[in-house]
């Protein structure tokens, strides 16, 4: 299952590790607790849209920029996921010999060797 506060909190990360940023310093403009910046980071706490605007303020990104980054995630996940469930799985298969005829070779015992087992073939 594709979380959305997962994905969510994915970009918000990346964005302050591009800016070079800690959690302490994206809180404190933020006016928002350290540990609960962290939760959404991490993904385990759901942000309000008032919350989002106050934390993309901070980062300095606009809100669209950051939805616009979390929709891309949010179709690769599903696309991946989507693959993963339409995929057949293959199974294994063994290689099957037919009769084999075999002609103007000296009557003595011929062995045919096949990817998974040895087959003694006898001329006739």
């Amino acid at each position: 299952m594709i979380l959305l506060r997962r994905l969510l909190g994915d970009v918000l990360r990346r964005q302050r590790q591009r800016q070079g940023r800690t959690l302490r310093e994206v809180s404190s403009s933020a006016r928002v607790s350290l540990g609960y910046l962290s939760e959404v980071e991490r993904g385990q706490k759901e942000a309000s849209s008032e919350l989002l605007s106050a934390i993309c303020d901070a980062l300095d990104v606009r809100m669209s920029e950051l939805m616009r980054e979390v929709s891309d995630e949010l179709a690769l996940a599903e696309l991946a996921q989507s693959a993963a469930a339409t995929e057949p799985v293959p199974t294994p298969v063994r290689p099957r010999l037919g009769s084999v005829s075999v002609t103007g070779v000296p009557p003595e015992r011929v062995t045919i060797k096949a990817p998974a087992e040895a087959v003694d073939v006898v001329a006739a």
